[in-house]
């Protein structure tokens, strides 16, 4: 346990939140007596939304497949199509 002033915490908090980040527990003391306690909260044990991989969801739709000219032109008609008709 680490042990800081009430003046390390005005003048140096920044080092207090790295010890906390790093999850230790902190008792805080004023003239040489101890007056309170610091610890980190709990980390959260859901985890945070995964993130969508499009490159692998492109591979698992389309695969290695390549369209030709012809048909890029015919699909970009056919959206444009859509959109005015």
């Amino acid at each position: 346990m680490k042990t800081v002033t009430v003046r390390d915490l005005r003048n140096n908090f920044s080092k207090v939140e790295a010890w906390l980040g790093e999850g230790e527990e902190i008792r805080i003391e004023k003239r040489g007596k101890p007056i309170g306690f610091l610890s980190a909260t709990p980390k959260s044990a859901k985890a945070a939304n995964p993130k969508v991989d499009f490159m692998a969801r492109l591979d698992e739709i389309w695969g290695e497949r390549v369209f030709t000219e012809e048909e890029v032109r015919a699909m970009r008609e056919a959206e444009l199509e859509g959109d005015l008709g």
